[in-house]
């Protein structure tokens, strides 16, 4: 995995984790951090963070290592 999608996924968690927040307790936490909804802050991370899901979906549709190795010939004895 790459850099880049390493921190797009640290910022699809943050995303994901802000969200559970505002369905569950109606609290925004990166409007709380970032002075509101509004502020260009505040709209920087939204952007950044939905780049971010767009990133990860392409992990979505890459192959495992787990999936794309062949199995192994099992021998009985």
């Amino acid at each position: 995995m790459s850099g880049i999608q390493r921190t797009a996924l640290v910022l699809t968690i943050i995303g994901a984790i802000n969200w559970g927040l505002i369905g569950f307790f109606q609290f925004d936490l990166v409007a709380a951090i970032f002075g509101g909804q509004a502020s260009a802050l505040s709209r920087i991370i939204y952007g950044l963070v939905g780049i971010a899901g767009l990133v990860n979906l392409g992990l979505l549709f890459k192959p495992s290592a787990e999936v794309a190795r062949e199995p192994e010939a099992r021998t009985e004895r």
